[in-house]
């Protein structure tokens, strides 16, 4: 990570990347072990730390909200969802249907942050020329 102001939302959405590729990992280990008896589901939620992060700073411009985000806070990990939930008689809680929307979901999710991150690369180009 580059420590200048001219790379905020570039960090930014070089966290967001990590953490949709953290859980297209979980989401294809989900599905891996759909029939696994006792298996809990995994997931990850970037978008409530984001929003978590951001939220602390309301009276900011997003320019402004996006360059005082502390990156360390961005951090995000797996965390077993509902693991005392199942409406199945094996424990496990996956729902294959469910799975397959969140990975398609996840996926276009993560191409429209890469897509965000180039923009962000052209539009310093474009600064530089």
């Amino acid at each position: 990570m580059v420590g200048t102001s001219a790379f905020d939302y570039i960090n930014v959405l070089e966290k967001a990347a990590d953490a949709a590729w953290l859980r297209d990992q979980c989401i294809a280990n989900n599905i891996a072990n759909v029939d696994t008896p006792g298996y809990k589901r995994q997931d990850v939620d970037f978008e409530s730390v984001l929003e978590k992060e951001l939220g602390y700073r309301r009276s900011e411009s997003m320019d402004e909200k996006v360059g005082n985000v502390k990156l360390s806070r961005l951090k995000v990990g797996a965390y077993t969802d509902a693991a005392g939930f199942s409406y199945r008689t094996d424990r496990n809680n996956v729902d294959i249907e469910n799975e397959n929307v969140l990975m398609a979901q996840n996926q276009l999710k993560y191409q429209g942050i890469i897509k965000g991150i180039n923009a962000e690369f052209q539009n310093l180009q474009k600064v530089m020329k």
